[in-house]
């Protein structure tokens, strides 16, 4: 199993562990963040900052990606992918890439997550039933509660497939499809009465994730006149690897 299927010249075909716990035939924000992050890779150099916008819910069918330079250089780059899927471009992203380099002066001392929890994960949040990503990922908390409305969790995540059928499955990818699940790890509104809706996703990356688990410690907060900020720090074993934001759309159901 994995989250897409390869149909050649670019196509691709989502399977059920991309599916949205909203609605069955819609995608989760995760898994086309993590594919557009992956085929706009640049040989000798490495992904710094992605930025994704969801230009509305992402139909799970079959889809085209079609990728464009910005601006080519030799220690950074900036270019564009978008998911095109009939016809209509439901997912863009642009993403720089920085060459790497000597190693600087200075070490600078790494933060770290909790432990690792012991025990069996699951998908199982509450208010859904059996969900295609919920299943796709071993959750472990270690700072509040899955599905417990009070602003702030931080969980260890393991994907358990890789993101493209027959490719083995990168530290970028572990990170990049669990970085847009801030906002519903972090929801400060219940979720079965409320709507916190990221119409983007920015990740900023120090390295890709090393090892098979990403901590993700996200917190949620809301504005008086219905927006609200989901933000997070990302972690492997070794330290921290990044930071993911998203700006949110409030609304009762």
């Amino acid at each position: 199993m994995s989250f897409y299927l390869p149909l050649g010249d670019d196509h691709f075909r989502p399977t059920r562990s991309t599916e949205s716990p909203w609605d069955s035939e819609m995608q989760h924000g995760g898994p086309p963040a993590a594919l557009l992050g992956r085929v706009l890779a640049v040989d000798g150099l490495r992904l710094a900052r992605i930025s994704v916008d969801f230009l509305g819910p992402i139909p799970r069918r079959d889809f085209r990606v079609e990728v464009s330079p910005i601006k080519p250089g030799r220690l950074t780059t900036l270019n564009e992918a978008r998911m095109v899927i009939d016809g209509r471009v439901a997912v863009t992203a642009r993403a720089w890439h920085i060459a790497p380099g000597p190693k600087p002066p200075l070490d600078t001392p790494a933060d770290h997550a909790d432990p690792l929890p012991e025990g069996d994960g699951s998908g199982g949040f509450p208010h859904f039933e059996r969900w295609g990503y919920g299943e796709a990922i071993e959750w472990r908390a270690t700072k509040g509660e899955l599905g417990v409305s009070d602003g702030e969790t931080h969980v260890w995540t393991r994907v358990r497939m890789p993101l493209i059928d027959g490719n083995e499955l990168e530290g970028q990818d572990r990170a990049l499809i669990v970085a847009d699940s801030a906002n519903g790890i972090s929801a400060v509104l219940p979720m079965d009465r409320w709507l916190s809706i990221p119409p983007t996703m920015t990740t900023t990356l120090l390295r890709p994730a090393v090892g098979e688990w990403v901590h993700l410690a996200c917190r949620t907060t809301l504005s008086a006149d219905g927006l609200g900020l989901s933000s997070g720090d990302l972690f492997d074993a070794e330290g921290g690897i990044g930071q993911v934001s998203q700006p949110l759309l409030v609304r009762a159901r």
